[in-house]
């Protein structure tokens, strides 16, 4: 879809069919749901992961997403590197770009989580959320930023909260919701300095518990995931935003259940693993 030095157009397509997506992170969970869902339409996939090697502890490597990406229907591009290397962003924008053509989506995915109180975190996990959380998002948006003006339906889509400032959030996990609501601070910022051009800026967040490895690992994970949806809620969620056109739908912070609403799905009891609707464990910010 991704079209060079041609006049924007306003309206978005159908589907994701032909579009170019960036992604941080991806090689399991919530992105490769989404890479999936994409590559389902037909759309070409870079995914940029450290995960080069498998991990003793999870699943899945770039190359088995690119795989997985490949079966699906799609292109898939996957790229060994760290989003917090500066040259490691700017190789995989430029690889991005030399094999399709351009970028229509970037997709700020890759996160560090670690919900331990102030006196209990440590240092390094507070460096490490910081920079992937919060300069990661901001600089692979930045370097893309270029190229995004070359789309004809060009979006950022960020896996962060709403801007919710009661103060129970801040005080449960200081490190961890500074880090994820740095994340949404460059939605909304990038939304309005971008606004002009057409980006759509916008984030997304599931409204419950997600089954993913990193809830798993959690202590607890095991019983927490039962009353927890497939991470192919955010999937669709995903997939209906970045069809929408850019320049009419940008900084705002959705929900996965919002999102499936607005596009007529009302049951979304497909998405549960077995808990009853009114037994699932909401997300945390909400």
């Amino acid at each position: 879809m991704t079209q060079r030095n041609e006049a924007q157009e306003t309206h978005a397509p159908a589907t994701l069919a032909g579009c170019t997506i960036l992604m941080s992170g991806g090689s399991r969970g919530i992105g490769l749901a989404i890479a999936l869902r994409a590559a389902r339409d037909g759309a070409n996939v870079a995914i940029m992961a450290k995960t080069g090697e498998p991990h003793p502890k999870l699943e899945g490597t770039v190359y088995t997403a690119a795989e997985q990406i490949e079966a699906a229907g799609g292109k898939a591009l996957p790229i060994v590197g760290d989003v917090r290397n500066d040259d490691d962003v700017a190789s995989a924008v430029d690889a991005t770009v030399r094999a399709f053509g351009g970028i229509d989506v970037v997709v700020n995915n890759a996160s560090a989580i670690d919900l331990s109180r102030t006196p209990e975190v440590d240092m390094k996990r507070y460096d490490l959320m910081a920079d992937i959380n919060v300069r990661g998002t901001f600089m692979l948006s930045k370097f893309a930023l270029e190229a995004l003006r070359g789309s004809r339906n060009p979006h950022i889509l960020t896996l962060s909260p709403p801007l919710n400032l009661a103060p129970k959030w801040a005080g449960l996990h200081l490190a961890y919701t500074m880090a994820k609501y740095g994340m949404s601070l460059t939605t909304l910022g990038l939304a309005e300095e971008l606004k002009d051009d057409g980006v759509a800026v916008n984030s997304l967040w599931p409204a419950t518990l997600i089954d993913t490895a990193a809830i798993r690992n959690m202590p607890g994970g095991d019983r927490l995931v039962q009353a927890a949806r497939s991470p192919e809620i955010v999937a669709d969620a995903a997939n209906a935003v970045l069809v929408r056109p850019s320049r009419s739908y940008t900084g705002n912070f959705y929900t996965d259940e919002q999102v499936l609403r607005e596009e007529g799905v009302t049951d979304l009891t497909r998405y549960s693993l077995g808990a009853p609707e009114d037994r699932l464990v909401p997300d945390i910010f909400l």
